[in-house]
């Protein structure tokens, strides 16, 4: 379905709030995996499928139409985060063309529908529980922050430097691999500008931030 404001996605996403997945699932008789292992994207893609977003894959916020990207958010019974949100692949080659206005994580971090749910490892997946969903966006000084983080990842692949972007690299953002496993490798710039095979990277917000972000909301 259309929305025509970020506003009525809201309204949408909050009257699911309070349900379990499984509650959810039967209401619209969809089957719940036993674990995300194999289907660890299920979550998200259920609730894009009951929120009617209109992107499917497309490098492009959930709800292109209103300019509002959808993220689950799983966390503990105190309202932890319990792991980074991934955001979008990091390119890795013809970096000449790439900057962080327009990019794809430029354009799904300006507005988030925050879809949190209590999804601790304990709790069976149908018994999750989704808790309020809430609309955020950066503000200046968070934009300058995810702008640094994406143009020095960059600027570091583009010198044929990606395997020294660690897990401490970046403040808000951070480069993770992301490959089914070892073996899916892609072409990447090397050291002396020829093209090496490493595996894909994918960008991510760190927890500390989307725990922040919950700390500002709720309170």
């Amino acid at each position: 379905m259309a929305y025509d404001s970020p506003e009525q996605l809201l309204v949408k996403a909050q009257s699911l709030a309070g349900f379990t997945l499984g509650e959810l699932a039967q209401q619209y008789e969809a089957l719940v995996p036993k674990n995300l292992l194999r289907e660890k994207g299920w979550v998200g893609q259920f609730l894009e499928y009951l929120l009617g977003a209109e992107s499917a894959s497309l490098a492009q916020p959930d709800f292109p139409s209103i300019g509002v990207e959808m993220k689950t958010l799983p966390i503990d019974a105190t309202g932890k985060p319990l792991e980074s949100t991934y955001v979008s692949v990091v390119p890795l080659i013809n970096l000449h063309q790439v900057q962080w206005q327009g990019s794809v994580v430029q354009q799904k971090l300006a507005h988030v529908l925050w879809i949190p749910i209590i999804a601790e490892k304990h709790i069976p997946i149908k018994e999750r529980t989704l808790a309020m969903p809430f609309l955020w966006q950066p503000t200046t000084s968070e934009i300058q922050t995810l702008r640094s983080d994406f143009e020095e990842t960059i600027e570091t692949i583009s010198m044929g430097r990606v395997d020294t972007i660690d897990a401490r690299f970046g403040e808000i953002l951070q480069v993770r691999p992301k490959a089914a496993n070892n073996k899916a490798l892609t072409e990447c710039m090397g050291p002396d500008g020829e093209l090496i095979m490493t595996l894909p990277r994918g960008f991510y917000i760190r927890p500390q931030f989307t725990k922040r972000i919950l700390k500002q909301h709720f309170n």
